[in-house]
């Protein structure tokens, strides 16, 4: 194939689009598939049963689809399936997943992952996230769509961060994020809503103004944080507000950042 470069090795049985390009001293295994348009730019190990989507760049020295980071793992069969338009920055690392999570890491489309930043055995990874240069989002995590995550930050095993928030920097988050929340600090807190982010998708005006009411009813509200949720599922006819209502209910054991 002309669009790989004579120093690369390619495993036999990789299946490469014609139109992927694959660069210099780039090592391909046998069970990767690499779709139409993706491009290893050099240098890039892609390994494992990993499937890379349309259009997807890598950039030098990633290391994509290794086994996991795990001492359970013991050599199961299990994937990494990326999507569609992500950019993989320098020397990026995301692992294949393993049994007990259900043996699939899966990152979506359209997203941005800086250089150095680390996803890890079993993930979910929604569409359009950010993650920045140097943070780690550890094995199990849910990252939904439109999540921010700073740099040098690190997301704890098991976490979900909801849709449309945004992690500061230098930030270690150990509890479940809500949609659309705000958390900075060492320890992780929640400090607010992401309204940045929620103007630059051009939430109308009505529905920012329920979120922030919904956020002040689950940080000052009566009784606990799952019965505020509760009576905002009865008052709310935001689907913003539902949606954060809707995370909190399907909790899946691990305890919430609540607001300070």
């Amino acid at each position: 194939m002309s669009n790989i470069h004579p120093s690369a090795v390619i495993e036999d049985g990789a299946r490469i689009d014609p139109t992927a390009k694959v660069g210099p001293f780039c090592m391909v295994g046998a069970d990767v598939v690499l779709k139409a348009d993706v491009v290893l730019k050099s240098h890039v190990v892609v390994t494992g049963r990993t499937e890379v989507g349309e259009a997807t760049v890598i950039f030098p020295f990633a290391v994509i689809g290794e086994i996991p980071q795990d001492l359970k793992f013991k050599g199961e069969a299990s994937q990494l399936i990326i999507g569609a338009r992500n950019r993989i920055r320098e020397h990026v690392t995301m692992n294949c997943g393993t049994e007990g999570g259900g043996g699939v890491t899966r990152v979506g489309d359209d997203g941005l992952f800086m250089a150095g930043c680390h996803i890890a055995h079993d993930a979910i990874v929604g569409d359009r996230v950010i993650v920045v240069n140097s943070a780690a989002v550890a094995g199990h995590c849910v990252i939904e769509d439109d999540v921010i995550i700073g740099g040098l930050s690190g997301i704890h095993q098991w976490v979900r961060v909801g849709h449309g928030a945004i992690i500061g920097a230098v930030t270690m988050v150990t509890n479940d994020v809500i949609p659309y929340g705000l958390v900075q600090g060492p320890r992780g807190e929640l400090d607010g809503l992401n309204l940045v982010g929620l103007k630059r998708r051009g939430v109308a005006r009505s529905d920012i103004t329920a979120l922030r009411a919904a956020f002040q009813m689950l940080a000052q509200g009566e009784g606990t944080f799952h019965d505020r949720a509760q009576r905002l599922r009865d008052e709310t006819s935001s689907a913003y507000v539902q949606e954060i209502v809707d995370f909190i209910m399907a909790d899946t054991g691990r305890h919430f950042l609540t607001p300070k």
